[in-house]
């Protein structure tokens, strides 16, 4: 059986069937998710240390740890970031129209 290889779209969730507009929901909140987790390395934060620093409770973070972005909303992650010191900046563009 022959191999198809298709191109990615650059995002992830919209590769694996997601509609477009929670695709881009998922691919925000897996950033920002991601950029709280390099923040805690880079400062090599505790759960505990990260939960005080963010503005959360410990088990908040430990779901982040985890992965459990259905438990996040991007305003509540960019809330915590800016609790962190930490400004987020989003670029919009139009989409190109297919006539």
């Amino acid at each position: 059986m022959p191999t198809t290889i298709h191109r990615s779209s650059d995002n992830i969730f919209r590769d694996v069937g997601f509609p477009p507009n929670v695709a881009e929901n998922l691919r925000l909140r897996s950033a920002l998710m991601i950029e709280v987790r390099r923040t805690m390395m880079a400062r090599k934060l505790t759960q505990a240390a990260a939960a005080k620093l963010f503005g959360v409770s410990q088990p908040r973070i430990s779901d982040l740890v985890r992965g459990r972005i259905e438990l996040f909303s991007i305003d509540g992650l960019v809330i915590m970031l800016g609790h962190a010191g930490i400004s987020v900046q989003f670029t919009t563009r139009r989409k190109r129209r297919v006539a």
